[in-house]
């Protein structure tokens, strides 16, 4: 049976660097592309970093059952597609889904065998100021972002474990750690 592997936690809190960090040391892990409605920023590219979809459409694939889960994050809409999952898993190969929080529950109640990671800020600070670094969005996006924090952090300890994201060697070990307990052993004989 192909694991699933739920990683999650605040906007900012590195999630997308972890998992990068994993798939290098752990090629055969795949990574479900999430559909989102927000718009594509610089670099990004539609159906390598994320679906780029219009509202309209999100809604017309929630309606038709298609997303295996999906939650509104600071206005925009997330999304896990139900096809993109089952590519992966009917290959065989454990998947990486990077989802919001309130999605990542929703996997809980509909995959509970799914190993559930939240990622946590060293503070709220350090995420601040991960988010202003970042360049990516306006100050109003930031401080949607940081109040949804606040709300998601609270929700930490419903998840499988728990990793505070404050050394990022340690922090991809940890991460290695939980995701090697769960795979096939491999023998290199």
């Amino acid at each position: 049976m192909a694991r699933v592997f739920v990683i999650t936690g605040p906007s900012g809190v590195g999630k997308g660097t972890l998992i990068r960090r994993l798939r290098a040391t752990h090629p055969e892990l795949r990574l479900s592309v999430s559909a989102t409605t927000r718009p594509m920023r610089e670099g990004e590219e539609h159906g390598r970093d994320y679906w780029f979809l219009d509202d309209e459409e999100f809604a017309r694939r929630v309606d038709d059952g298609d997303f295996v889960e999906h939650a509104e994050y600071a206005g925009r809409r997330y999304g896990t597609l139900r096809e993109e999952l089952d590519r992966h898993l009917g290959e065989g190969a454990p998947v990486v889904l990077e989802i919001e929080v309130q999605g990542a529950a929703q996997i809980r109640e509909t995959m509970p065998e799914a190993v559930q990671v939240f990622v946590v800020p060293p503070s709220f600070e350090v995420l601040q100021q991960r988010l202003e670094g970042r360049g990516t969005d306006g100050a109003d996006t930031i401080a949607r972002r940081l109040e949804v924090s606040k709300v998601e952090l609270e929700s930490q300890h419903e998840f499988d474990h728990r990793i505070v994201n404050d050394d990022l060697e340690r922090s991809v070990a940890e991460l290695e750690a939980i995701v090697e307990a769960q795979l096939p052993a491999t023998n290199g004989a």
